[in-house]
């Protein structure tokens, strides 16, 4: 019996949800059987007594199978019969005379294999029922309220120190969030140090950054540097249908985690849970609101344990979340993960690239310089795109720089559109279009970032693009840069315009740019003298007549710089008809090519290709 308990416990586990589906499997094979039995009872046909010696009389009866009165039998066509007879002398005579094969049972020893079988069946679930109940029972039964089949038991998952490879090490950039997790791996690594000036830890640490941007791995670099265990768990898995079982799985994971404290426990996506209580479809009562009360309740009841048990969250949307969460005590330290700055960028660069076989020519920095807004995830991508496009080429063996430009043009624009078939005239008027942009850039003073290509091979929704390349990471802009990048954008339809004498849609995304920044100059960063240092949001609300000056501000402005852009280009129509043609032969063209084919100096940042 015990061989059968350890057998069952190795095939079902240890209760829970599995439980069940070995349970319905069961009872599906008993039904079966069931349906079995059934079915073959319904292909045999009842005769009653006159109805057989009918059969018999007309040499239709083939043999039979007597049991006391019980009679099983076959006629010649196959048809399978069932009767009662009399228990007369006679039949055996009647079936005698008609040449029926018939064989005698002793009634008490027909009991065939389908009986033992449905007794097996109706004897054995019962006892099927209670194991499988027990075992959910006894699974179930842990600290947490687990409830019938383990509902209330933590889904967080459970890393050992031994299992945490990563370290501070390990995250490229976010420097200043390393630094201020750092505080919390010297306290669990050395206590004593903190107590002996009377210095507590935080309680709970709210990682607060955009998606990719690393907040996952800096919670398991802070493990991995404490070396103690680890409680992985998403805010979505403590959220249940049932009233009750979010609590409980809260109430079962910190009981886990005081087993093997001092331990981190990892919330991520943490606004799942923890939103402002109130703006549920349930009021205060619903599932979500039960969970985020327990949750405040554990963390602000972590002084009644002697080892420290630290809480570490992630989310994107701080400002959904509860007030009574952020307060000191629970989440007493904010910790911004931002997205990496050039030197940040080019580290994680270098991570991604140790597997990869690159070109040695292969400039990193100047690919994070061209990289502005990139996650770290996304400069993951970029790394594998570049690998994947230089796989393509049976005769290249390492990952180029073109390689690294198709990757990024990739993931800002789109995969190079090869089905668009532009006309001769579409093609000259995107030339026209991207060198406008181009040449009013290298025109205008050094209140802008610097040229890097143009091109006008169709990505995505763009027929041509031209790229700028950051000389350096910008913490703050000025309002000649922002006024150089307003007509920059309109020199596209400028240059339309002058050559074509006629207007196209192409220059909707670059009036799209163009608006919003000047709307933020005149409405946010108080750059204009006719409306003031006064800030003008969206969500305040202002009369009528301001919002006029605003639109006509706006307007002011836009129309100031396209006529300065068409000015640029009428005096240097030769230019832009050098460059456009030039542009429409090679489809191409870096800056290094753009400055020799114009005669311009390069800018004392520029740095040939």
């Amino acid at each position: 019996m015990k061989s059968f308990k350890k057998k069952a416990k190795q095939t079902f586990g240890q209760g829970g949800p599995k439980n069940l589906i070995f349970a319905v499997i069961f009872f599906i094979l008993c039904l079966g059987l069931l349906t079995k039995l059934t079915d073959y009872t319904r292909k045999i046909v009842s005769y009653n007594y006159s109805e057989f010696l009918q059969k018999v009389e007309k040499d239709e009866v083939k043999k039979v199978n007597i049991s006391g009165q019980d009679v099983y039998g076959e006629l010649k066509d196959g048809t399978k019969f069932e009767t009662v007879i009399a228990d007369i002398p006679q039949n055996w005579d009647i079936l005698k005379a008609h040449n029926v094969e018939f064989a005698v049972a002793n009634p008490t020893g027909n009991f065939s294999l389908w009986h033992i079988l449905l007794l097996i069946s109706f004897l054995m679930t019962p006892l099927a029922i209670w194991y499988f109940l027990r075992q959910a029972k006894n699974s179930g039964g842990g600290s947490g309220g687990g409830g019938i089949f383990s509902m209330g038991k933590s889904r967080a998952k459970l890393f050992m120190p031994s299992t945490i490879k990563e370290t501070f090490n390990s995250v490229a950039g976010a420097a200043e969030a390393k630094e201020e997790l750092k505080d919390v791996v010297d306290f669990l690594k050395h206590p004593d140090k903190f107590k002996r000036l009377g210095a507590k830890v935080p309680r709970g640490i709210l990682l607060v950054g955009e998606p990719g941007n690393g907040k996952t791995l800096l919670a398991r670099a802070v493990a991995g540097e404490a070396n103690c265990p680890f409680f992985s768990v998403s805010g979505s898995d403590f959220i249940e249908v049932f009233v009750g079982i979010g609590a409980a799985r809260v109430r079962d994971l910190f009981a886990q985690a005081r087993k093997v404290a001092p331990s981190i426990i990892f919330i991520d996506e943490i606004d799942a849970v923890g939103r402002h209580r109130g703006s549920g479809l349930g009021g205060g009562h619903d599932e979500r609101e039960q969970t985020l009360n327990q949750l405040l309740t554990e963390m602000d009841g972590f002084e009644t344990s002697p080892d420290p048990v630290i809480v570490m969250a992630a989310t994107n949307r701080a400002d959904v979340l509860d007030k009574a969460l952020l307060r000191p005590g629970r989440f007493d330290r904010k910790v911004e993960v931002p997205y990496p700055d050039l030197t940040s960028r080019e580290q994680i660069l270098m991570v991604h690239v140790k597997n990869i076989k690159i070109d040695p020519s292969v400039d990193l920095k100047k690919i994070a310089r061209g990289t502005p807004g990139f996650s770290g995830a996304d400069l993951a991508n970029l790394v594998n795109e570049a690998a994947l496009h230089a796989s393509k080429a049976a005769d290249q063996h390492l990952v180029t720089v073109e390689d690294f430009e198709e990757a990024r043009d990739k993931m800002l624009l789109g995969k190079e559109s090869k089905t668009k078939l532009l006309t001769e005239e579409d093609k000259k008027e995107t030339a026209y279009h991207e060198a406008g942009h181009a040449l009013v850039r290298l025109l205008l003073p050094l209140n802008s970032d610097p040229l890097f290509k143009i091109s006008i091979i169709p990505r995505g929704m763009a027929l041509g693009v031209t790229h700028y390349l950051p000389e350096r990471e910008k913490y703050t802009t000025t309002k000649e840069e922002m006024l150089a990048e307003v007509q920059s954008c309109l020199g596209g339809r400028a240059a339309e315009e002058l050559v074509f004498n006629k207007l196209t849609t192409g220059a909707y995304s670059d009036f799209k740019k163009a608006t919003e920044i000047v709307r933020r100059m005149v409405c946010f960063y108080g750059m204009s003298e006719r409306l003031g240092t006064a800030i003008y949001s969206s969500e305040e609300k202002y009369s009528q007549r301001t919002a006029e000056k605003i639109d006509e501000e706006i307007q002011r402005i836009l129309d100031e710089q396209y006529k300065a852009a068409m000015k640029l280009l009428i005096d240097n129509r030769d230019k832009l008809d050098k460059l456009s043609l030039t542009l429409l032969e090679k489809e191409t063209m870096f800056a290094a090519e753009i400055y020799e084919l114009l005669g311009i100096e390069p800018r004392a940042d520029f740095k040939l290709k």
